[in-house]
């Protein structure tokens, strides 16, 4: 397969660069130099089933010269924004706000960059991330974002603690031919529990040379651990987002990821499940909502290693104008997987005759002894009798086609942890709203 992601600004010289740059170990150089060699070898699509659907002719690489020195705020704040338990803000290539709680910071909490945590618990990253087990070894992007971040978070969260309020990341990107390549790494102790927010917004309204967010969400959740992991992606249409989500359970570790996207010409995510741990389980809801010649590549794998797994993974999209959405996943039980119940759904509606769909959910079943493996997947148009009974009850045609697409995008909505960012996102999701919707054949 040709290599469809050469990039200029990729290179064993700049890991390096990096490295040096923010005084790293040598472990920490090793582990960006594995990770190129990685890169370097890995083509952009391992899986037969989708190379097909990769499709990055949008992106103008050439354009982007991502961020090689990065800043930290020098006034950390001890008061996060209110409904909240800390923040951490990065804005193009500095952290502009970095705040904790001060009862999270009793008890132990740590919201913070790679840079800080060396400093002072270096053993805990060192613990979380050395030889790659935290992100999949046989992607491309993943590799890519290991060996070139520029910014580095650690959300951890000790044994034990309980935190009632969500941790907010946010990221603010968009300038004109710059980019930036992070890495966010979560932990979560025995029989801890935690919730993020996550939100990807524009930082300014920029024309010309395309911008670039390449991130990623490394997630290890120790026995008993519940994390709630909410995103919005917001970011403006000229700017490509590249992301990795990879979460490894624990015994009885429980995980929710609601993930919502609106923004970006591009985005190509890829979610990796581990259920290492007899009795882990998951919820995944994803959703996008793409309008003008927007692409969302969306992937997911669900591993189940461990006993008594539990997966149920749902991805939604809609689709206007030109706007096109790829839904790939794959179910994988392993011999060792006894007694899994796992399901995937994957379903798209098309607003217009132009806009384009595929889903291609799969399963690989090593383990006969299973609860439930099972898929489901649909492409097409509103229902027209969901109309017609809407209609019958009073409503204009056009606010009935809204009301049903909005009620399809819900399920994600209702997960967001702060009230104020589901009603952001309910805004975002009417603004996408076509006002003159081309109807499609039935």
């Amino acid at each position: 397969m040709t290599d469809a992601l050469k990039l200029a600004f990729a290179g064993e010289e700049i890991a390096r660069h990096l490295a040096a740059t923010f005084e790293e170990p040598d472990w920490l150089l090793e582990e960006r130099l594995d990770a190129y060699r990685r890169y370097a070898e890995l083509p952009p699509e391992t899986n037969q089933l989708f190379t097909t659907y990769l499709d990055l002719r949008a992106a103008r690489f050439a354009e982007i010269e991502p961020y090689k020195v990065t800043g930290d705020t020098t006034d950390p704040s001890s008061r996060p924004p209110p409904g909240s338990e800390a923040l951490l803000h990065v804005e193009e290539d500095r952290i502009v706000a970095r705040a904790l709680s001060e009862e999270a910071r009793a008890a132990g909490v740590i919201v913070d960059t790679f840079a800080n945590v060396l400093r002072h618990s270096p053993e805990l990253l060192r613990s979380l991330i050395e030889g790659g087990a935290s992100l999949p070894e046989n992607d491309k992007f993943a590799q890519f974002a290991r060996a070139h971040a520029a910014i580095g978070v650690v959300v951890h969260v000790p044994g034990g603690v309980e935190l009632v309020r969500p941790i907010v990341l946010r990221w603010s990107i968009g300038a004109a031919g710059r980019g930036l390549t992070s890495r966010t790494v979560i932990s979560i102790g025995d029989n801890a529990s935690a919730s993020i927010l996550e939100e990807q917004l524009s930082s300014v309204a920029a024309d010309g040379p395309q911008s670039l967010w390449w991130g990623t969400s490394e997630v290890v959740l120790g026995d008993g651990a519940r994390l709630s992991f909410a995103a919005e992606q917001d970011f403006g249409p000229n700017t490509l987002m590249f992301v990795n989500r990879q979460a490894t359970l624990g015994r009885d570790a429980q995980l929710q990821w609601a993930l919502a996207s609106v923004g970006s010409q591009l985005q190509r995510s890829r979610i990796d499940n581990r259920l290492v741990g007899r009795g882990a389980s998951v919820q995944q809801a994803e959703i996008g909502f793409g309008g003008g010649s927007q692409l969302f590549d969306l992937t997911s794998y669900t591993r189940h290693v461990g006993q008594d797994t539990t997966g149920d993974l749902l991805s939604k999209g809609v689709f206007t104008d030109r706007a096109r959405g790829f839904f790939k996943g794959m179910i994988d039980i392993e011999r060792s997987a006894r007694g899994t119940d796992s399901f995937l759904g994957e379903f798209a509606m098309l607003l217009s005759k132009k806009a384009r769909s595929v889903a291609v959910p799969s399963l690989e079943i090593d383990q006969p002894d299973v609860r439930r493996a099972a898929h489901s997947s649909s492409v097409g148009p509103i229902d027209e009798t969901q109309v017609f009974y809407l209609m019958s009850r009073g409503l204009p045609q056009d606010l009935a086609r809204k009301y049903i697409v909005l009620g399809f995008l819900e399920p994600v909505v209702a997960r967001i942890p702060l009230p104020e960012a589901q009603d952001r996102l309910r805004q975002l999701l009417d603004a996408k709203w076509p006002r003159t919707a081309e109807p499609t054949a039935a």
